[in-house]
């Protein structure tokens, strides 16, 4: 299964035999005091440094929020969107709980994107799906509902079943446009919920097949340490068949993990992007 995502320009192919999709988080407002007030006052101008650290960071896709409180966050969508494709080729991912964000960023979008995300609520499916549809974008999806986020993984798949039918079946989604998210829970809460992220990851893999995503910032949350947690949570999720992870493409560590892993599952043939990585980090460091 692969899902292909375009900006005006390049394409980015996530799949289990391609290298693991890293999504550069850093363009959220979330725990960002100044950047929420600079966009509470319309002003975008920490988005140029965020592109440019993300894409030298590695980043392969470009997640897009722009929620910050008492923020006018349609108008922020769309001009954000405008000004990162003027900055990046990368494809960018939609993310916004609100519709109009959604709409907003989607129309202003040279390419196909990803949306984040969708939960399996009735209301939220027949608001944002044919949003999806119209623009021939990609979707990640939640297994929860209204009524639960499941802590059981077989639950957790039984909704995913539920996601993929009524995204298929109902709005005409095409299979491989939809990226599961199987909910990345913080270990500092509970130190089992981990695992049950992995078991989710396994089923979702050997029953659906299907691509999947999830915020690599909220394992670690509450811990101390927090990139070494990450850069060992996500090689061990990827061998369940995890194919891509909205995370800090900042981070050295996290990025070497993901490729270190990208090699020695042999999604990085000869090793040639290994290598070429350590040859440009010694020619940088310079003698």
């Amino acid at each position: 299964m692969e899902t292909v995502l375009r900006s005006a320009s390049k394409e980015v192919v996530i799949g289990g035999g391609r290298p693991f999709c890293v999504i550069g988080e850093r363009i959220n407002p979330t725990g960002r005091k100044t950047f929420q007030e600079q966009l509470r006052h319309g002003d975008l101008s920490s988005v140029e440094a965020d592109v440019a650290r993300q894409v030298a960071g590695g980043a392969m896709v470009l997640d897009v929020n722009m929620g910050a409180p008492l923020a006018d966050e349609v108008e922020l969508m769309k001009r954000a969107v405008r000004l990162i494709q003027s900055l990046t080729d990368l494809p960018l991912c939609i993310d916004s709980s609100v519709i109009e964000a959604l709409e907003a960023g989607l129309e202003n979008y040279d390419g196909k994107a990803l949306v984040n995300s969708v939960t399996a609520e009735d209301d939220r499916l027949a608001a944002i799906l044919p949003l999806v549809k119209r623009h021939r974008a990609a979707v990640i999806v939640l297994p929860n509902d209204e009524t639960e986020i499941p802590e059981e993984p077989r639950r957790r798949l039984e909704l995913v079943g539920r996601l993929v039918d009524v995204a298929t079946g109902r709005f005409g989604i095409p299979v491989e446009d939809i990226v599961v998210d199987p909910l990345a829970m913080p270990i500092g809460a509970d130190t089992t919920l981990v695992n049950r992220t992995l078991e989710t990851i396994q089923l979702v893999h050997e029953q659906f097949g299907l691509n999947m995503t999830l915020g690599a910032s909220n394992v670690s949350f509450g811990m101390p340490d927090r990139a070494a947690i990450g850069a060992a949570f996500l090689p061990m999720a990827m061998t369940l068949g995890l194919t891509s992870a909205i995370m800090d493409a900042r981070s050295p560590e996290l990025v070497r993990a993901v490729r270190a892993a990208d090699l020695l599952l042999d999604h990085d043939p000869w090793g040639a992007t290994w290598i070429a990585a350590h040859r440009a980090k010694a020619n940088a460091e310079g003698p």
